[in-house]
């Protein structure tokens, strides 16, 4: 395979490329060649209306209380590389979509909160290789996510208030190999899981493609240790049993032994290339009583391949009494990331707006 610019590393930075590197932002909504920074209005025209052309005049948009924004929409063949964003408000109220070569389902239908690890509408660094969130809310993300006819990138208000975005997608117009699969992320939120039932994370996906990450956003409900269920990855027609089967929640998030730090004997949050529990929420004894966590696994080196189909599910087990597994009754929301070939089933219908609330 010839080098095109696609899946650039410290390796091969120094090849050159046909590739043609562009830009789309609130200072170039279309990412054309030579035509950033060109507004004579928008979002700081006000700040420089001593300055003029070309001095920030356009830094950001303002998406009002149930509008969809278009943030990206590109025509021809490359990948996206790179999205940096800044929303404002509740982030579960803002809805990221992604439409690959003019497909009426989106491939990515997500919270952009959850998207970026923030699944409880708070703030925690997340430093990892394919997303970083960096303080006060910069959204960073680097998975590649490669097209063919045509990008279309969208973020819709689902609040009573307006809410401001500043953002930049840094994107190649290149070819696009055949064998390149195309990115996908969907959301999902259980509240509470139904007593005995398992988590499930992704099905309905049919296609060949590989597996590549998973964020949960787990409340607890009970006392005690909440993470000895199995993550279990159902692959080509398997049936009542997996392929590939864990031995517990935070060994597949690859902690372990509770995320607990023996010195201070408390949750120890950590944020690795691959791997972390980067986001511990704990009670203060008046108002937030349930424990919450935030933890991410990327499966960057060890991405989880299937040809015809794919089916993901989580336990949720505590302890009860005489050293017996309790089928837990918590709040889990997931994102599931993963590359296959098109189309793009549906996904299940998004949770309406008092489903998706964190409270």
């Amino acid at each position: 395979m010839s080098f095109n610019g696609l899946g650039l590393h410290l390796g091969n930075l120094s090849r050159l490329s046909a590739a043609k590197t562009r830009s789309i932002s609130p200072e170039n909504f279309t990412g054309e060649k030579g035509r950033g920074g060109m507004a004579t209005t928008g979002t700081g025209a006000s700040c420089a209306r001593d300055l003029g052309q070309g001095w920030k005049i356009s830094p950001s948009v303002q998406i009002e209380a149930g509008q969809t924004f278009t943030l990206a929409d590109i025509a021809g063949s490359g990948a996206i590389q790179q999205i940096w964003l800044t929303p404002t408000g509740h982030w579960r109220y803002s809805i990221l979509r992604i439409y690959w070569d003019d497909q009426e389902n989106p491939s990515v239908e997500c919270p952009v909160g959850d998207f970026f690890g923030m699944g409880w509408c708070q703030y925690a660094p997340l430093n990892s290789l394919p997303v970083c969130v960096n303080p006060g809310s910069a959204f960073n993300c680097y998975w590649e996510m490669p097209f063919r006819k045509r990008c279309r990138m969208t973020l819709t208000n689902l609040a009573d208030e307006g809410m401001r975005v500043y953002y930049q997608i840094n994107y190649t117009l290149t070819d696009v190999p055949a064998d390149t699969a195309y990115f996908h992320a969907q959301f999902r939120r259980v509240n509470p899981l139904p007593y005995k039932q398992v988590y499930p994370i992704l099905d309905g996906v049919k296609g060949a493609g590989q597996y590549v990450g998973t964020y949960l956003a787990w409340g607890v409900n009970n006392t005690g240790w909440w993470g000895e269920g199995e993550i279990k990855f159902f692959l080509d027609g398997d049936g009542e049993f997996p392929t590939i089967c864990g031995t517990g929640t935070e060994d597949y998030f690859c902690g372990s032994y509770n995320f607990e730090n023996k010195a201070t004997r408390q949750y120890q949050e950590f944020s690795t290339a691959y791997a972390g529990l980067h986001q511990v929420i704990r009670p203060d004894g008046v108002y937030n009583s349930q424990q919450r966590f935030g933890m991410y696994r990327w499966h960057v080196m060890d991405p989880v391949r299937f040809e015809q189909d794919i089916r993901v599910n989580i336990q949720a087990l505590g302890w009860r009494s005489g050293g017996r597994y309790l089928p837990l009754q918590d709040d889990i929301a997931s994102v599931a990331y993963w590359y296959q070939t098109l189309p793009t089933a549906p996904f299940p219908a998004l949770p309406d707006r008092d489903t998706l609330e964190v409270r």
